[in-house]
């Protein structure tokens, strides 16, 4: 949750809210994260991202929480597998709702990508990082394209990320959505 000091700070930020965790997890009450809810809504300065494997526990919780404009809500999407976690999010009221093909661990050609603002695109990282290929990124980039939604690419990854970079094609994607809390 934020501290007293995010809600002090007056110089607009980007805060991804759970880094190296996930708030939709099962084990985190529910009141808490109505509390993480409302502490954004009390910083409209700043705008929050909120990333879930749990796309069914959001898309049940969404009505009771507090949705304010400067909270971006996503859902990681990995593979095929898991497409279903989009069509939760497209439950949520959002103002921005982003996919995180992190790591992409198979192709993705008939993303869906309607209520879906952004899209990030990153391979594994460190020892025993599966390999990303690369006409994989390519389609979704192409999808993105045709569906107008923002597209950035994180990293090739690997076990030197340092070494394989994020240029894909020669150059590097850095699109971020429109962003209503940040021009209001």
């Amino acid at each position: 949750m934020a501290s007293q000091s995010t809600i002090e700070w007056k110089q607009q930020r980007m805060i991804f809210v759970n880094s190296m965790s996930d708030l939709f997890h099962e084990d985190v009450p529910e009141e808490f994260i109505g509390r993480v809810f409302e502490t954004m809504a009390a910083c409209p300065q700043h705008t929050f991202q909120v990333l879930t494997k749990r796309s069914r526990r959001l898309r049940d919780m969404a009505s009771r929480l507090s949705w304010s404009k400067n909270v971006w809500i996503g859902v990681s999407v990995e593979n095929e597998r898991v497409l279903s976690r989009i069509d939760d999010l497209r439950q949520v009221p959002a103002s921005v709702r982003f996919l995180s093909c992190e790591p992409l661990l198979g192709p993705m050609d008939g993303l869906d990508l309607e209520g879906i603002a952004w899209v990030i695109v990153g391979g594994e990282s460190g020892p025993g990082a599966r390999p990303m290929k690369p006409e994989w990124v390519d389609s979704i980039l192409k999808q993105c394209r045709r569906a107008q939604v923002a597209f950035f690419f994180k990293q090739w990854g690997g076990t030197r990320k340092d070494i394989t970079g994020r240029e894909l094609n020669g150059r590097t994607y850095d699109d971020l959505p429109m962003a209503p809390a940040m021009s209001e």
